[in-house]
Formats: structure tokens, C-alpha cells, sequence
């Protein structure tokens, strides 16, 4: 089964320096129907406006990745991590017992626009820590390139649940397939451009929650079409 989650039905939040747009329900915006998928938590699309961002807040026991899609979002963290997150980069943070940090574009006429991502951890509990590894384009490239797993398998950053983040660019003579094993689910974010899934056609912003299936088929129908697969429990 494959449910559709269109752009326009998201959650919306909008202040003068953030749009934001949420896949679940998160800050402002409830909506008991879509509360999460499986270990899924959140997914938030945002835009933030040059010279601002996230003032110092804290976050516990959770699983934290940002993916940044145009533009560059400065991190600085209590446990001693500051970097500038870019295109291709995958930062991975695990807030464990509690971590206190800051999210901020550092440019003076450019937004920033990147995803974040939530997971609920398999363990409650752990020392607080901080990843970030590069992608390169060529990587995801026609192919289901591996970003964040449970054991850091083949250079992805390591995170505390039993799931995996694909990361993948097709273009229209473009066609990769992920086999889900049984009592697996999946979902599908796509980023930019326009696909089909298993003949279903998906476009930007767009998220499909899957279940019981076992073969999915990601064909390119734009130029370029950049999406997240996310293989849960």
C-alpha cells in the first residue's frame, strides 16, 4: 500500500525570517492523522531568511538529521561541534541525555532551504554526539546511495534506530529499485523534480508512507529529481 502525502496538505508556519512546511505534526500545527510514520517523527521543510535562524534550544533523546538542499545553515552545539552544513552534506545529531544548539544562515542575501529530520531512537539515554559526511552528487546518481544507518555502513553517519536513509538523483532515463524485506515500511520524500513510484507519480514536497509492499520502482520524470527513501521498522 502506498498513501500519498501531497505538498498542499502539509502543515504550514510562516514567520518573517522562516516558512516552514511539516510533513507530521510539529510546533504549531496538529493534526492527529499525521502524527509520524513508524520511528519517523518529523520532516520539516524549511526557508530561512539571510542572517537568521535558531537561537540556542535544546533537544533530548532524539535522532536528528539535516539535510540541506540550496544555500548553507551554520551549527554550533555545547558539546563543542561548529560547522557550516552545505549541499551534499548529512549532519546527523544524537541528542541523548540533552544537547544545546544553534541553526543559523550565515549569508547575507541568500536563504537557506534544508530539510530536518526526526527519528526516535531505539535506546533513550545515550551520550549526546555529532556527525557530518559529505555526499558527493556522482554518488547518488542513478543509484540509492546509503546516508545514515544503524551500524554507519558504507561511510553513512550512524544513527541509534534500526532504519535506513537513502539518498537518491535521477533523470528521466533513470530507473533504481529497493527491495523492502517483510514487516518493513518505507517513505518516500521527494526534494526537487518529479518521479514515479511503483507507477505513482510524485513531485517536490512531496511524501508517500509505504507498507506492505516488497518491490519499489523510482523512475525520473524531470531533468533532475533529487528524493529521500527512508526504510523503517
Amino acid at each position: 500500500m502506498i498513501q500519498l502525502r501531497p505538498s498542499t496538505e502539509r502543515g504550514r508556519g510562516k514567520l518573517d525570517w522562516l516558512e516552514s512546511y511539516f510533513s507530521f505534526s510539529f510546533s504549531q500545527y496538529y493534526d492527529p492523522a499525521h502524527m509520524g510514520f513508524s520511528n519517523l517523527r518529523v520532516i520539516n521543510e524549511d526557508y530561512v531568511a539571510p542572517g537568521k535562524g535558531f537561537a540556542t534550544h535544546g533537544h533530548r533523546d532524539m535522532e536528528i538529521v539535516t539535510y540541506v538542499l540550496e544555500g548553507e545553515l551554520e551549527h554550533k552545539d555545547n558539546i563543542g561541534n561548529g560547522s557550516i552544513i552545505r549541499p551534499g552534506d548529512v549532519q546527523r545529531m544524537s541528542a541523548g541525555t540533552g544537547i544545546l544548539h544553534s541553526e543559523f544562515n550565515p549569508s547575507n542575501d541568500q536563504p537557506v532551504h534544508l530539510l530536518q529530520i526526526w527519528i526516535t531512537p531505539d535506546q533513550q539515554g545515550v551520550e549526546p554526539s555529532y556527525e557530518q559526511t559529505f555526499f558527493a552528487p556522482e554518488e547518488k546518481q542513478g543509484k540509492l546511495r546509503l546516508v545514515a544507518s544503524p551500524d554507519g555502513e558504507a561511510g553513512s553517519v550512524k544513527i541509534h534506530q534500526n532504519a535506513a536513509i537513502y539518498a537518491s538523483i535521477l533523470t528521466p532515463t533513470d530507473t533504481v529499485t529497493h527491495t523492502l524485506k517483510t514487516g518493513r515500511n518505507a517513505w518516500v520524500q521527494i526534494t526537487r523534480g518529479e518521479l514515479t513510484l511503483n507507477g505513482m507519480t510524485l513531485g517536490a514536497g512531496d511524501g508517500a508512507a509505504i507498507s506492505e509492499e516488497t518491490a519499489l520502482t523510482f523512475a525520473g520524470q524531470a531533468a533532475e529529481t533529487e528524493f529521500l527513501l527512508f526504510d523503517l521498522p
